[in-house]
C-alpha cells in the first residue's frame, strides 16, 4: 500500500524553475522530468484565473506515476508570475492574445525538449485558452484535456452580446485594472461561501489556504474589469466562425452542469462542434474542480482522463 500523497509539499520528483516569455517576462513553471526512454509522453498543465499549480499537485504527481513527464506553468500576471494590475491580488491582462502568445512559445520550447506524444492539458481559464490556441493554430497537441474549461459565465444572465456591452462599458468607466467585484470568485459572493463554488471536499479546499499562507505570493483576488471584458471578447471569438470544427485532435471536457462559475451550456455547445470530443458531465456530485473533488468524482474522472491518456499514449505523435 503506498503512503497517501501529501499535497502541501512539492513532490521530491518535481523541480521549480522559470521561463522567460519572448518579450523577457518570466514565468514560474514546475516539471516532473522523466526519462526519455521510459516516458508514456508529456502533459503541459495551464491552472485557472487566480490559480496555481500547487493546488494540482496531486493529480499532476499522479500522471507522473502513470510514466508521463508533467510540467505546468503559471500565467503571466498571476500566481508567482508577477501582477499586471496596480496592486498585488487584481487580476488584469491587457488581452487575452498575450496569455496565448505566452503558451505558443512556451509550447515551443517545451515540445522540443520533451518525449511525445505531448498532450495539453487546462482547468477552467487554462482550459479555455488552450482550446483557443489549438483552435487558432497556435499549437499541435496530440490531445487536449480540458477540466470545466471557461467557455461562458454562469453570471451572464443576459445574452453574451449584451453583458459584453455592459462590460466594455464598465472598462471604459474608469482604470480598467481596477477590480470587477469584490473579494471571491463570483461577483457578489461572500468570501466564506468560495468553498461551495469549487470543491465538496474540505481538506483539499483547505489545502489551497495552506498554500496561500505558506507562499503570499500566491493570493490573488477579483479580476479587473479589463479582464472581465477580456474574457467575453476571446470567448466570444472561440465561438465565432468554424474555428472550433478544424480542431481535429481528440478531446476530454470533464465538466458538471451544476457549475456556478462556468457555463455548461456554452461546454456542451463547443463539444458538440468540436469534431473529436467527449464530454463528461458529473452533475450535482461536483463543483467546478472537477480533479480536485472528493474522491467520489475524482476517481472517476482521473479513470476518465487517465483512458484518454492510455488512448494517445498508443496512438504515437501527432
Amino acid at each position: 500500500m503506498t503512503d497517501p500523497f501529501d499535497r502541501r509539499s512539492i513532490p521530491i520528483s518535481a523541480r521549480e524553475s522559470r521561463w522567460s516569455a519572448p518579450d523577457g517576462h518570466v514565468i514560474r513553471r514546475i516539471d516532473w522530468p522523466t526519462a526519455p526512454e521510459a516516458a508514456r509522453g508529456s502533459i503541459l498543465f495551464l491552472p485557472g484565473r487566480g490559480d496555481f499549480y500547487e493546488k494540482y499537485l496531486e493529480t499532476l504527481d499522479h500522471w507522473h506515476g502513470l510514466g508521463w513527464h508533467v510540467t505546468a506553468a503559471d500565467w503571466r500576471g498571476q500566481a508567482g508570475s508577477g501582477r499586471l494590475g496596480n496592486d498585488a491580488v487584481t487580476g488584469h491582462i491587457d488581452d487575452f492574445a498575450t496569455w496565448v502568445n505566452d503558451l505558443a512559445a512556451l509550447w515551443a520550447d517545451w515540445r522540443a525538449a520533451t518525449p511525445g506524444p505531448h498532450v495539453l492539458a487546462g482547468h477552467s481559464m487554462g482550459g479555455h485558452l488552450a482550446l483557443r490556441a489549438v483552435a487558432e493554430g497556435r499549437l499541435d497537441p496530440a490531445g487536449l484535456l480540458l477540466s470545466a474549461p471557461m467557455l461562458g459565465f454562469t453570471a451572464s444572465v443576459l445574452p453574451d452580446p449584451v453583458m459584453h456591452t455592459a462590460a466594455r462599458l464598465m472598462k471604459a468607466l474608469g482604470d480598467p485594472r481596477r477590480p470587477a467585484w469584490k473579494w471571491s470568485e463570483k461577483p457578489g459572493e461572500p468570501l466564506e461561501a468560495r468553498a461551495h463554488l469549487l470543491t465538496h471536499d474540505a481538506d483539499r479546499y483547505a489545502d489551497e489556504l495552506w498554500w496561500r499562507e505558506a507562499r503570499p505570493e500566491l493570493v490573488m483576488g477579483p479580476g479587473s474589469w479589463g479582464w472581465v471584458e477580456r474574457a467575453y471578447a476571446s470567448m466570444r471569438g472561440l465561438f465565432a466562425g468554424r474555428s472550433l470544427e478544424g480542431v481535429r485532435q481528440p478531446v476530454l471536457i470533464l465538466a458538471t452542469d451544476n457549475d456556478k462559475l462556468v457555463g455548461y451550456g456554452a461546454i456542451a455547445r463547443a463539444a458538440a462542434r468540436l469534431p473529436n470530443a467527449q464530454l463528461v458531465n458529473y452533475g450535482t456530485a461536483s463543483h467546478h474542480e472537477v480533479l480536485r473533488e472528493a474522491d467520489a468524482v475524482r476517481v472517476p474522472a482521473l479513470a476518465a482522463a487517465d483512458a484518454f491518456l492510455d488512448r494517445i499514449a498508443g496512438g504515437g505523435e501527432q
